[in-house]
């Protein structure tokens, strides 16, 4: 047994939430402590009494593109489905994820067919990309935001639905807090925020602050290998500004704590310690730009004291990040307890907050 088997667990298909909760603060909390190891049932509206007045949250402000793509082969009209990634901003060409049935061929084209269920713009296939995407040009001069805002749908993983967008996912799969765009999945534990739950924090005395990660498909794949440290990390780009970094200095010096909202704010505020050489980040200064940390136990925690996170899925580095925040041993016992209190699990689910 390799130890990438510790970080697997058995998930029931029944608690996968299909469906997001009207009321985004009613779901269910999960809260760990680290230290003695209590875990007690609460729900997100209860979030400001387990902060303390001088604690900072810090959220990911990254907004989710209309990523997921249908359209039909010109060559033989067959149904095509794609994933938009990134855009080269030189050339404008567009790195994405493809299925169909049969291969597709280089020089080969697809039209697009809008929400309105009409043809609109054509992709034309110049080659492979890394990591089995493609990489297409468009036969439009508009930008890629403003032909995914006519042609996209809400990229939701696999697990929900199939992919397949409802009404109401397009305001749901968005944190209230959305601002820059380029996700092709939402940072999940965002999800849960509304904006009475934001005055609540900020009547307790908590402050936020925010940084960027533009959230990748691969932040969800399974670790496929025996070994951990022989799984070939994803890149992701990500900013944490100044301003954030000031934040953490000021919420440090007088005694609070930072509270990552999401795994992906624990790896951007942890990146931007590590690349200013800073024992804590409020000694660092900012960063911009592609970070492939794999956070796994032993790592040493710069910048995060308190994390609020969604369940995740079993074997994934997700699971290893939450299990090096506070142990393997624990983060078990955690999942096991949710489980057996029929926590819904996974995007649309229930949330653990960690402190």
């Amino acid at each position: 047994m390799g130890d990438a088997d510790l970080y697997d667990y058995d998930l029931p298909r029944e608690l996968i939430a299909q469906h997001a909760l009207n009321d985004r603060a009613a779901a269910r909390l999960l809260v760990v402590r680290r230290d003695d190891g209590v875990i007690q049932h609460s729900h997100i509206r209860e979030l400001p009494q387990f902060l303390q007045a001088g604690d900072l949250v810090v959220w990911n402000d990254t907004r989710v593109v209309p990523a997921r793509l249908v359209g039909r082969r010109l060559k033989t009209g067959g149904r095509w489905e794609g994933l938009f990634l990134q855009v080269d901003p030189d050339t404008g060409v567009w790195q994405l994820l493809a299925k169909s049935r049969g291969r597709v061929a280089i020089g080969e084209r697809v039209v697009l067919v809008g929400r309105d269920g009409a043809d609109a713009i054509s992709l034309e296939f110049l080659g492979r990309g890394s990591g089995g995407t493609w990489l297409a040009l468009p036969d439009s001069r508009e930008t890629a935001e403003t032909i995914l805002a006519a042609v996209g749908r809400v990229p939701l993983p696999g697990y929900i639905r199939g992919g397949h967008e409802e009404q109401g996912d397009l305001e749901r799969y968005q944190t209230v807090f959305a601002r820059t765009s380029g996700a092709a999945a939402a940072p999940t534990a965002g999800l849960h925020f509304t904006e009475p739950l934001l005055e609540s924090l900020a009547a307790r005395g908590v402050g936020h602050a925010s940084v960027t990660l533009h959230v990748g498909l691969d932040t969800f794949r399974p670790i496929t290998v025996d070994t951990i440290d022989d799984h070939p990390m994803h890149s992701e780009w990500c900013h944490c500004p100044a301003e954030t970094v000031a934040a953490i200095r000021q919420t440090r010096g007088r005694g609070g704590r930072v509270v990552a909202i999401g795994t992906t704010t624990v790896r951007t505020l942890e990146t931007a310690a590590l690349k200013s050489h800073a024992p804590a980040l409020g000694q660092g200064g900012a960063f911009s730009g592609p970070t492939n940390l794999f956070i796994r136990p032993g790592f040493c925690f710069a910048a995060t004291d308190c994390l609020l996170t969604n369940f995740h899925l079993p074997r994934t580095t997700l699971m290893v990040l939450v299990s090096a925040f506070a142990s393997r041993e624990l983060i078990g016992r955690a999942y096991r307890e949710a489980i057996s209190h029929r926590y819904r699990m996974l995007s649309y689910g229930d949330a653990m907050l960690i402190v």
